[in-house]
């Protein structure tokens, strides 16, 4: 090996510290935290916001806000959105979202943060 040798090794780590990215650091993305939380408010208003109104104040489904969800319990809300409404246009979300996404969405829900989410920039 010369002197130019550490080239040569850092070449060989390039490999390493992709395959640390991936394995390691993306999955604690996937997990949670204000970045989940973020990418989940964009959900409710795309995914569920197409039923739902845009800004949840209800469409073709119920609207979601914390008035309209007054008295349903977090339990009720949780089996709807992984079960779904059989003979409705809702679908169910297990499979696609993880419990701990359900949950999540729940809190933002019952919290008012899914009312009248506003419109993100560049729409």
């Amino acid at each position: 090996m010369s002197a130019g040798g550490g080239g040569e090794i850092r070449a060989r780590r390039g490999p390493a510290v992709v395959w640390l990215i991936g394995a390691v650091l993306l999955p604690m993305v996937a997990a949670g935290g204000a970045d989940r939380a973020t990418e989940l408010r964009s959900f409710l208003r795309n995914d569920c916001g197409a039923c739902h109104g845009m800004t949840l104040q209800g469409g073709l489904g119920p609207a979601l806000t914390p008035a309209a969800l007054t008295g349903r319990s977090a339990d009720a809300l949780r089996m709807v959105i992984r079960d779904g409404r059989p003979g409705t246009a809702m679908p169910p979300w297990q499979g696609q979202l993880s419990d701990a996404d359900i949950d999540a969405l729940v809190r933002i829900l019952l919290a008012g943060g899914g009312d009248e989410i506003p419109a993100l920039s560049g729409d």
